[in-house]
């Protein structure tokens, strides 16, 4: 059983879509990636921030899920960091209504002692200098996965290229894949953000599927078809803990298993969409994600004859 560390908010949200809206509801990157990260054997702790607002119960669900918190610092007079926003009605473009920095825009991240020498760490969409800092108080980590986001890009782009060069994966969706290398082919995108230090580029592309490219390879995954996607936020966090706790309990970081990694988190992020916010993946059942897990692998599988 590996260590895995996540970095990220724990916040909230208030969404709105074609099916409905809600209030403030849990949310945060390292929510999503913890809930999903908790489906494998795996010791996961999260390091992040929330003000005197975070009700009780919402720590006491991430304790329940074996999720280490001492890397959580509680702000007594502060408010937690919250987001509001609207999905078109494709539920790929939304646009932000709020955002609320609070608490999170003097956060200075705190790596419990027992968790500097995480073997894998998932660093959630966040500033820049805040994942730095995090990676300045490791010891030894055999894999730094990287999630960030057109914002970071678009505000401090250099302090970002800096946390690139010092990671393993880079985890980002096809529009930002584009927009950080300035190449609109994904294959030649892929090959210039190599360049830039991770030794393998993970490209989102939303329900259509995900690339995964190390050297001259390329893997697909699918996304799995859905009748319904009630609600996007959070699949991508959803994918990104699927992806490092499975690397994190299998402790085997080849591309090989990369692969695997990429269909369980895929997996996992087809569950997320089907109810608000962290709804679904709250309660989800070992049977229905390997039941998922068949469907999935019946999509690829096929026999071709050469001629």
């Amino acid at each position: 059983m590996g260590k895995l560390l996540i970095v990220g908010t724990v916040a909230f949200d208030a969404i709105e879509t074609p099916f409905g809206k809600t209030d403030k509801i849990l949310g945060g990157a390292a929510t999503y990636i913890g809930l999903s990260a908790a489906n494998f054997k795996t010791e996961s702790a999260i390091v992040s921030v929330v003000g005197h607002d975070f009700p009780e119960k919402y720590l006491d669900l991430l304790r329940d899920k074996n999720i280490n918190l001492d890397g959580l610092e509680v702000v007594p007079d502060g408010k937690t960091f919250f987001w509001r926003g609207r999905y078109h009605n494709d539920m790929n473009t939304r646009d932000t209504l709020d955002t609320q920095l609070n608490v999170l825009a003097d956060f200075e991240p705190q790596v419990p002692e027992n968790f500097k020498n995480s073997e894998i760490i998932m660093l959630g969409n966040l500033h820049p200098a805040v994942q730095l800092s995090v990676i300045e108080q490791l010891t030894d980590p055999k894999l730094i996965i990287l999630d960030t986001m057109n914002f970071w890009m678009d505000t401090t782009l250099d302090l970002l290229k800096e946390v690139i060069t010092k990671v393993d994966v880079i985890t980002i969706n096809d529009e930002e894949a584009r927009q950080l290398s300035g190449e609109y082919s994904l294959v030649k995108a892929a090959r210039a953000i190599h360049k830039m230090g991770p030794k393998y580029v993970v490209i989102k592309k939303g329900e259509h599927g995900a690339l995964l490219f190390y050297k001259d390879e390329v893997f697909f995954a699918p996304a799995l078809p859905l009748e319904e996607v009630f609600d996007p936020t959070g699949a991508g966090d959803t994918f990104a803990g699927g992806f490092s706790g499975y690397l994190a309990e299998t402790q085997d970081i080849s591309f090989e298993n990369m692969k695997n990694a990429i269909i369980y988190g895929s997996n996992l992020a087809s569950f997320c969409v089907e109810k608000f916010g962290t709804e679904k993946m709250q309660n989800l059942d070992i049977v229905d994600i390997n039941q998922r897990l068949k469907e999935f692998r019946s999509l690829t599988q096929f026999e071709i004859n050469l001629t």
